[in-house]
């Protein structure tokens, strides 16, 4: 075990070392920092040595990341300064967080009620992973960090861990890993910036993930959780609710959304160890009647917009205010969820004859959630009688897990909700590389593929040969870019040109990876 780390430690090392420090003081553009922090990244070979080991992430890592988070001048206790909401779960985790960062916003320059306490001038989310720019992951008032503010706070924490080596008798090119300097870099931003609130999302569990240094938030939250990331948190329902229960914590009131049983006695049990107070939050009563709009439409986002108003609603008490009635909801709740933007996530586009669904569900939970918004979207654009005569394409990748299980579970869900055993049309499989010409922007580059099966498409060949066995019928292509997927897509939509928007549009599904949907929604803003 000690022997993978080691190796992913020299690996990064190795790594760091290829861009000198003479350069990075020469040039501190967001292009720099960028190219920087990719040197932070761990390879496809370590990342599958850890895989195949089956190392559970271990007690070691907590701290470990207080010693970087020292290294930066800080101690965790000084975070408390701000107001934190932890946020962790395997499904809905980064939507939960952006919708209770949209209801706060509402309250910005709203003194409280109660006449305690100062107002909300500035609110940080802080969540992963990013779509298109890395500065998406650090946002301020629901708005990310511009390139010079992300290039600015980078140099500062990459020149501070320089120096504490330096200072130490160590080696200044050893550097966090690239979640872990990201997740120093937002508490040192937030801190900069006089945050007064920030809504932190886990990255992978909870209870060793890297921002859980976080020692006394206001109130946490956890998600719906399901099997993932089983190389490190384990293969059980029950192993991965302990996780993610990791952030809990004693004097802070967690919620929890409705979970099968297994998961919840985890959670309960874990709750009663800690001293919390556990609360399930079931779905709203004015979500359930569709009578408040909500700005993810998709079904599934009720449990997660039923959970940010239950954490919103403590988390705001706490903070003085007492006129925030949720039972019904106030305005500014109906707004702050009306106003959500989250994109890649339950996300509609609209370009001549094509409607866009965008969505980067990646497990098989989620990708059976994102086949019937889908097939809700089918049914309030298309008229059941006209369903035979529309054309439906798919655009799929998933690089890293069962790719071919999932496929399978989106065809039998569509094929289940539309009553249709042949859901697409057009099937596309696709790397998640971006451009023909030009490959990656670099802030989408990902080093932790198997480079040999994106080279020779392995994972899209298997993809197709698995659609041709259960939909003989659809038209499938396999295709080594995004643009090349887009474009094939907009070749398809040329037979309904005219017929405007909803009319004769192709009906276009873009999942199985975020790091996909990324790559999408950069093809379509550059290439529209």
């Amino acid at each position: 075990m000690l022997s993978v780390w080691r190796r992913w430690a020299a690996n990064n090392l190795r790594t760091a070392r290829r861009f000198s420090s003479a350069r990075i003081k020469m040039s501190r553009t967001y292009a720099d920092a960028v190219a920087s922090l990719n040197t932070l990244q761990s390879n496809f070979a370590i990342v599958e040595a850890i895989r195949k080991s089956r190392m559970s992430m271990n007690k070691l890592a907590i701290p470990e990341m207080i010693k970087w988070v020292q290294k930066t001048g800080y101690q965790p206790d000084d975070f408390n300064r701000m107001d934190l909401i932890h946020i962790a779960g395997t499904k809905g985790k980064g939507s939960t967080s952006a919708f209770i960062s949209s209801v706060l916003s509402q309250y910005i320059g709203k003194h409280p009620d109660s006449g305690t306490g100062s107002s909300l001038q500035k609110i940080g989310l802080y969540t992963s992973p990013h779509l298109r720019f890395v500065r998406e992951r650090i946002q301020i008032n629901n708005q990310p960090l511009t390139e010079e503010q992300f290039a600015q706070y980078f140099f500062e924490i990459w020149d501070r861990l320089e120096a504490s080596a330096v200072q130490e008798g160590q080696d200044p090119a050893v550097k966090p890993v690239y979640f872990q300097f990201l997740t120093l870099m937002a508490f040192h931003t937030y801190m900069r910036e006089g945050v007064d609130a920030a809504v932190i999302e886990c990255g992978i569990g909870g209870e060793y993930d890297s921002t859980n240094i976080i020692t006394k938030p206001v109130v946490t939250g956890i998600t719906n959780l399901a099997i993932d990331h089983t190389g490190v948190l384990g293969g059980t329902i029950e192993e991965i609710a302990w996780h993610k229960a990791g952030i809990m914590k004693e004097g802070a009131k967690c919620f929890t959304v409705v979970q099968r049983e297994a998961a919840r006695k985890v959670l309960e049990k874990r709750a009663r160890e800690k001293g919390v107070d556990l609360e399930v939050v079931p779905i709203h009563a004015e979500l359930q009647s569709d009578s408040v709009p909500l700005g993810l439409s998709a079904s599934f986002q009720k449990t997660n917009a039923s959970l940010a108003i239950a954490v919103s609603h403590n988390f705001l008490t706490q903070r003085g205010y007492t006129d925030i009635g949720t039972a019904p909801l106030n305005d500014s709740f109906k707004q702050g969820l009306k106003d959500v933007c989250w994109g890649g996530r339950c996300e509609t586009r609209h370009e001549n004859g094509i409607k866009w669904c965008i969505d980067g569900g990646h497990t098989l939970e989620s990708i059976e959630l994102v086949g019937k918004w889908f097939a809700e979207q089918v049914s309030n654009t298309i008229s059941a009688n006209q369903r035979s005569e529309r054309k439906r394409a798919l655009i799929f990748n998933q690089q890293t897990r069962d790719a071919n299980a999932l496929a399978r579970a989106l065809h039998a869900t569509l094929a289940a909700a539309l009553g249709d055993e042949k859901p697409f049309t057009h099937a596309i499989f696709c790397t998640n590389t971006t451009f023909k010409d030009t490959g990656f922007r670099p802030d989408l580059v990902s080093v932790n593929t198997n480079a040999e099966e994106v080279k020779e498409l392995s994972v899209q060949k298997g993809l197709a040969r698995a659609w041709d066995e259960i939909d003989s019928g659809t038209d499938v292509k396999v295709v080594g870019t995004i643009q090349e997927a887009v474009e094939i897509v907009r070749e398809v939509a040329k037979d309904g040109e005219g017929e405007g928007e909803g009319k004769g549009e192709v009906m276009a599904l873009v999942t199985g990876s975020l790091h996909l949907v990324g790559g999408l929604l950069e093809v379509l803003e550059s290439n529209p």
